[in-house]
């Protein structure tokens, strides 16, 4: 218990630790990473070593990682954020200059244990240090040009890094991520009108660079794009994917063919089954059904994340838990849009189901910086 004049912030420690510990939140990450074994384990055709087993490794490790983080004081994190985002940052860079490449993309480091990918460290870094900026700034400034400055360079500078990898993808959750921790920290709304507004005409000049030598994007993500607006038109190249991603959805219908049932999977019709499409499996498995029993353990864990920031009086940990959910929405968000053709391809992994190790650690590093917050919130 510490006083402050005539008030009393009560801190946890020792065994009320335990008790103050989000016991729902990490049944809901439990619940969903088992999803995604079974997922992997049938995408593998039975063969548990193939996929799952790594997942869970590297899942057993994360709850590690999360349940210690978990009881470190919130505020040890805070005083650490700008170091972790300078890290993060130099990883890019190192990835710009001497990265590993697959597929077309400049996106690994070797690390040699592992393979690291460091804009999946990003996203969290940059939630902690934009966090770190808007705890420290008085709230008469946050709105002020002047002071909205800072957290700009601090965004568009990874935005960059990762846009020359490329991977638009995760360029976008960035910005997302960025953006609402500006919003909810109290930045006036019509910035965001605004910079609406220069979305649009961007996506304008994006449209018409195509082909001039100014060209804004690569030519695969030209073709991305207009897979997105009419996949028929090319349904064995550019829109083979979104074309098999349908059927298999479709294919599944209420209650799904059955576990290890699914066709589009198992005989290899869908590309990526394992990671950017593994809920079209689901979907093909377990129907309607099965996908609206994850979307709902997202949407739980989300909404737990939220009444836990709002009830968090430490406004560091509360915009750290805020930018962690909201970069977790629009992880599975723009994953399932992507793969019911209501979004562009951009190959944006599935939280806690699609294989990797990454974006596993650093989702679940997230959470410990959640549960973080939540343990050590002033009473």
């Amino acid at each position: 218990m510490r006083f402050y004049g005539d008030k009393t912030e009560i801190v946890p420690t020792g065994f009320s630790k335990i008790l103050a510990y989000h016991w729902a939140l990490t049944l809901l990450i439990i619940a969903a990473s088992s999803i995604g074994f079974l997922m992997l384990f049938s995408v593998s055709g039975g063969d548990i070593n193939r996929w799952a087993q790594p997942q869970m490794i590297r899942f057993a490790m994360g709850m590690v990682v999360m349940t210690i983080m978990a009881f470190i004081p919130i505020n040890i994190y805070r005083k650490l954020s700008f170091f972790v985002y300078l890290i993060a940052l130099i990883l890019l860079v190192v990835v710009d200059v001497s990265g590993e490449a697959s597929k077309g993309s400049q996106r690994w480091v070797n690390l040699g244990f592992m393979r690291l990918q460091p804009s999946e460290l990003m996203k969290l870094a940059l939630v902690m240090v934009l966090a770190l900026y808007y705890s420290w700034l008085d709230r008469d400034r946050v709105s002020k040009p002047q002071w909205l400055l800072p957290p700009l360079i601090l965004t568009l500078i990874p935005m960059a890094l990762v846009l020359r990898q490329p991977d638009l993808g995760t360029a976008i959750l960035l910005f997302a991520g960025a953006a609402i921790v500006m919003f909810v920290a109290g930045v006036s709304w019509w910035y965001f009108a605004t910079g609406a507004a220069a979305a649009g005409a961007l996506v304008y000049a994006v449209l018409i660079s195509k082909g001039q030598s100014w060209q804004l994007l690569n030519n695969y993500q030209y073709k991305r794009i207009a897979t997105f607006l009419d996949p028929s038109s090319d349904p064995l190249g550019a829109g083979y994917h979104i074309t098999q991603s349908k059927i298999a959805l479709g294919s599944g219908g209420i209650s799904g063919r059955g576990f290890m049932q699914g066709t589009q999977g198992r005989l290899n019709f869908l590309p990526e089954k394992h990671t950017d499409f593994i809920f079209t499996t689901l979907a093909e498995e377990f129907g309607f059904a099965g996908g609206s029993a994850l979307l709902l353990i997202y949407g739980l864990i989300v909404v737990f994340c939220v009444a836990s920031a709002i009830s968090n009086n430490n406004r560091f940990g509360a915009l750290v838990t805020l930018g962690v959910s909201a970069t977790f929405f629009f992880y599975f968000a723009v994953n399932m849009s992507m793969v019911m053709g209501m979004a562009p391809v951009v190959g944006v992994p599935l939280p806690l189901v699609s294989y990797g190790g990454s974006a596993m650690m650093v989702l679940l590093a997230g959470f410990g910086l959640v549960q973080s917050a939540h343990i050590h919130r002033p009473r």
